[in-house]
């Protein structure tokens, strides 16, 4: 199947979602879902593995054993390609529009600590500084699970506090509602930006172990 742009459908499709995440709309809806937003999707993918790798395209419905919140499906489709461990690229869609992203989701402490490490240190440290200064001049956002004090071993008052907090890291980008997000030049449009964040997961992948 050839990409050619997310339909107005999808959107429409998350928009009622978002209203009633129950069962009853979501058998009434499931063929919406699967021609507007799970064939595109998988579509938009294909095109992008040959220069990124296969991707997992997740399923639809919440993992509901340890959430207070027992909604059953997911209000947006993702699609993500690892290149490292729980570390790759993003790509979404859903009521807001479509978004890409690039970093780490999840890390043991053997590897955050070594990511740390290397946050901490004067030359690797700014080096990713620079990166995100980058993206974020194009209008990319760091995103990320934060430690809300400082993480144990480091001082509040060290330069690279705001880096060391975090415990997952990601640099997203919003296309929102722009019309080429409905056209087939969202897949170059994706391609060049997960280009644009290879960078930052090489440096993630550079200075992690464990």
């Amino acid at each position: 199947m050839e990409f050619t742009g997310f339909p107005e459908a999808a959107l429409d499709f998350y928009d009622d979602l978002e209203l009633d995440n129950s069962k009853t709309f979501w058998d009434a809806h499931k063929q919406v879902y699967d021609t507007a937003v799970a064939a595109p999707m998988r579509a938009l993918v294909a095109q992008l593995e040959p220069e990124f790798g296969p991707a997992r395209v997740y399923r639809p419905y919440r993992d509901l054993r340890f959430s207070k919140d027992k909604t059953p499906y997911k209000t947006h489709q993702g699609a993500f390609v690892a290149n490292g461990p729980s570390t790759g690229y993003y790509v979404q869609v859903g009521a807001p529009g479509v978004r890409v992203g690039v970093g780490f989701y999840d890390a043991s402490p053997a590897r955050l600590a070594s990511i740390r490490d290397a946050m901490a240190e004067e030359r690797r440290g700014q080096e990713l500084l620079d990166v995100i200064a980058a993206l974020e001049a194009d209008g990319w956002e760091r995103r990320g699970e934060r430690v809300k004090t400082s993480p144990r071993g480091w001082s509040a008052d060290h330069p690279r506090i705001g880096l060391l907090r975090h415990k997952s890291l990601s640099m997203t980008k919003e296309y929102g509602f722009e019309p080429f997000i409905h056209t087939a030049e969202l897949v170059d449009r994706v391609r060049a930006d997960w280009r644009a964040g290879a960078p930052f997961l090489d440096w993630v992948l550079r200075y992690s172990r464990g």
